[in-house]
């Protein structure tokens, strides 16, 4: 995103614990049953089709889960959000082509309840990242190329 370590925010951290332990939980279930089925090899290709969905499942689950630890920790090491320039976690106010402003959020995950939010991976987010105030910024909008300045990082 920006190079360095990318700070997270209280309520992106919370989500991906959230996310972290239901992970856990859908992991031990899809282990119990790879474990149950001991080595009985009298099954029929089927069974071991199932066997191998079931251990692509754990892979899966396990990818994940080191991800959501890589990015914990490095979120813990990450500080909190430059005020100089935009990043995840960064509040800031844009002045778009139209004249209209907005205050809004750069965040990691998207949050339908919120709608100021904007993720660091979206296009709008991806272009503010690294910038500050003064800065103009162009992305994809679903009506072609645009731009934006950034008014204040925050």
């Amino acid at each position: 995103m920006t190079g360095g370590p990318e700070p997270l925010s209280s309520a992106a951290r919370a989500a991906l614990e959230r996310e972290l332990a239901d992970l856990r939980t859908e992991r031990e279930a899809v282990a119990a049953t790879l474990r149950d089925g001991g080595g009985d090899e009298t099954g029929d290709r089927a069974d071991q089709a199932d066997e191998l969905q079931r251990a692509d499942e754990l892979d899966r689950l396990d990818g994940r889960v080191r991800e959501i630890e890589g990015r914990l920790q490095e979120g813990s090491v990450a500080g909190p959000p430059s005020t100089g320039t935009v990043g995840v976690g960064s509040s800031v106010t844009v002045r778009f082509a139209d004249g209209s402003e907005a205050s809004l959020h750069v965040g990691e995950l998207a949050d339908a309840l919120d709608a100021d939010l904007v993720t660091a991976d979206s296009p709008l987010g991806r272009a503010l990242l690294g910038h500050g105030a003064g800065d103009t910024v162009a992305y994809d909008a679903p009506d072609g190329r645009t731009t934006a300045v950034v008014v204040s990082v925050g």
